[in-house]
């Protein structure tokens, strides 16, 4: 049973969690809300659980973890605009080394945004993708805003930080897809999916760097509807995952029936 009084040192501790440097001084970060937390549970080492009286009274499973605070200390805690009845602090795990098992993965070549992150995580879990492999400059899988925006999908996606992504993607041994302005038709092109890809998602503004690209071994283009028409100049990088996930996922498995 967790029985840490809300103190001010716990919660200094707990608002120290929003950055970078306090996540590594502690080994820890926060999830916030029920969904977050729920699925968290079990999936992460539970450090500290906070919740309010109105929220123990509706799951009173968690009540012999729990500390009952109130929806002021909530408030004072949380990273949210619109703070939950429930936070907990969990244990960061220890980063495992990526081995491709020949299921299709992520890799992400400095993709900052936390919200995209968030995200991109949640897309994977919705298709089964396990694992992505998070290059330099790729944002903190652990930050409260990606965390918040898996809506615990991260307690189900193994996130793993390289020191070199182009490295570690040549080692695989896997079929490695890109987008580029030059690559096939996504749609239109047949390409082996057997082994399954590892698909490789750029930065916000710079897209893939050109040492991932030589890693790059099947160039791949999402087209805009109509052809030929002026568009945007590209794609939110979220948006463009959900796109080759989903085409990737139908031509792996098939057509599904509802």
């Amino acid at each position: 049973m967790i029985t840490d009084a809300l103190t001010a040192s716990t919660r200094k501790m707990v608002l120290s969690l929003a950055s970078a440097k306090g996540r590594k001084a502690v080994g820890a970060f926060i999830a916030e809300g029920t969904r977050c937390v729920c699925d968290s549970l079990g999936k992460f080492q539970l450090l500290h659980l906070f919740a309010t009286s109105e929220w123990l009274a509706e799951h009173s499973t968690y009540a012999p973890v729990a500390t009952q605070v109130s929806s002021r200390d909530i408030e004072r805690i949380s990273q949210q605009k619109t703070p939950q009845p429930v936070i907990a602090v969990f244990r960061i795990p220890e980063t495992e080394l990526y081995a491709y098992d020949g299921d299709m993965a992520l890799a992400l070549d400095a993709v900052q945004d936390p919200g995209n992150l968030g995200t991109i995580i949640r897309l994977a879990d919705w298709f089964g993708i396990t694992h992505i492999i998070a290059g330099p400059g790729t944002a903190d899988a652990f930050a409260p805003k990606v965390v918040q925006a898996t809506m615990g999908a991260l307690a189900r996606v193994k996130v793993h930080r390289v020191d070199d992504l182009a490295d570690t993607l040549r080692r695989s041994g896997a079929p490695i897809i890109g987008t580029f302005l030059d690559g096939d038709n996504l749609y239109t092109q047949d390409f082996p999916l057997s082994p399954r890809p590892i698909i490789v998602m750029g930065n916000e503004g710079n897209g893939i760097s050109k040492e991932v690209e030589s890693a790059v071994n099947r160039r791949i283009l999402i087209p805009s509807f109509p052809p030929g028409r002026q568009t945007s100049e590209s794609l939110n990088v979220a948006t463009a995952s959900g796109i080759i996930i989903s085409e990737l996922s139908r031509r792996i498995y098939g057509k599904t029936t509802i």
